[in-house]
């Protein structure tokens, strides 16, 4: 069967396969190019066509590990539909398709101007079939060891995909986020593939999907994972928007009670955490449109309202309002706490962290 893969139609079929690792089913989808080849041969009127559909999955279809091992199928008794018919439905209309066709378009030509990263492309993102494959197959790359197998982490993985499809949606929107937001990001697929910030918000969002579905062990696994990989700390049970970037991301620290809204940029060495003497609801709570300068700590049970600014260094102990800017150790209202100074733009989309600075202070070199 031919391996390219590449602008084949999608085929919104799932199927579900067992691991002998694994008694729990996990549903996967196929692609209209592996299930071709089971339908080149004279179909058997008294064989299931779906088992042969299922079969040439696993022999074809499902990603290569050093570590994998066969799958058995299961019989079409056993077939269960997901929500809306399929994991793509409506996809194409939010763009999702539109962007991953645009990461093969410029994965490919990546490995024009660098033929050593052909493999590295290849098995990454041009032989899978949709971002979220993609995406599985890379994390549980990065996220995987000698006893923690990367087939075992793509199936969970997977099963997270399949059962919330509108996780694609947020990592979308991270994916646009970060290539309007940082300069230094020079395509999708380099974002995809290189940006650890990126990476260790889309673990963190599967590991909360599992840890709000009761699965807390291996969600904490996750997280332990991704802060020996990364160095982000983000608690599985954190609650995080989308269109999120977390620029560099080294030491990103963030409690399981915070809440992060949309729009909200995060550069690296940021705590979001708590005073240490409370229990419960003990993190900070970031509005839209926020951006948090390198080095920053917030902490308590605090908001940050939509559209504020935390300049770099900052230690916040208490409320910022809307459209302010707060710098300082403790963090101060430029302007003045009765009068601060409003901000017109959205400092997360502009990531401008130096405006104003002459209405805060004197400092010159």
């Amino acid at each position: 069967m031919s391996t390219n893969l590449l602008g084949s139609p999608f085929l919104l079929k799932n199927v579900l396969t067992t691991s002998p690792y694994n008694n729990n089913k996990l549903s996967i989808f196929t692609i209209k190019a592996c299930l071709h080849s089971s339908r080149t041969k004279t179909p058997n009127p008294n064989k299931s066509q779906i088992d042969d559909h299922v079969y040439n999955y696993t022999k074809y279809c499902t990603p290569n590990f050093p570590d994998h091992v066969s799958q058995t199928p299961i019989s079409e008794k056993e077939l269960k539909n997901t929500k809306n018919g399929g994991i793509l439905d409506d996809f194409e209309k939010e763009g999702v398709l539109d962007l991953w066709f645009k990461m093969q378009d410029e994965a490919r030509f990546d490995v024009e101007q660098e033929p050593i990263l052909e493999n590295y492309y290849k098995n990454s993102i041009l032989v899978q079939d949709c971002m979220e494959s993609a995406l599985a197959y890379h994390l549980s790359l990065k996220l995987s060891n000698s006893s923690l197998p990367s087939y075992a982490l793509f199936e969970l993985f997977m099963g997270v995909f399949i059962e919330d499809q509108e996780l694609i949606f947020d990592v979308t929107d991270d994916l646009r986020a970060v290539k309007e937001r940082d300069p230094a990001c020079v395509s999708y697929v380099h974002c995809f593939l290189n940006f650890k910030g990126f990476l260790a918000c889309q673990a963190h969002r599967i590991a909360h999907r599992l840890w709000s579905k009761g699965r807390k062990i291996v969600s904490l696994v996750i997280q332990n994972r991704v802060c020996e990989v990364f160095a982000v700390d983000i608690h599985p049970g954190a609650k995080i928007g989308s269109g999120i970037l977390l620029d560099h991301a080294t030491g990103v620290v963030i409690g399981e009670t915070a809440v992060i809204g949309n729009n909200v940029s995060i550069l690296h060495n940021v705590t979001l955490g708590g005073t240490g003497k409370v229990c419960g609801d003990r993190h900070p709570k970031i509005g839209d449109g926020v951006l948090i300068g390198a080095g920053t700590c917030v902490l308590g049970n605090v908001r940050i309202e939509d559209g504020a600014k935390i300049g770099a260094g900052s230690v916040v102990l208490m409320e910022v309002p809307a459209r302010t800017t707060a710098v300082g150790n403790p963090a101060r209202l430029i302007g003045g706490k009765e009068n601060p100074i409003k901000l017109d733009k959205i400092p997360s989309l502009t990531m401008d962290h130096t405006s104003h600075m002459s209405d805060w202070s004197d400092y010159v070199i």
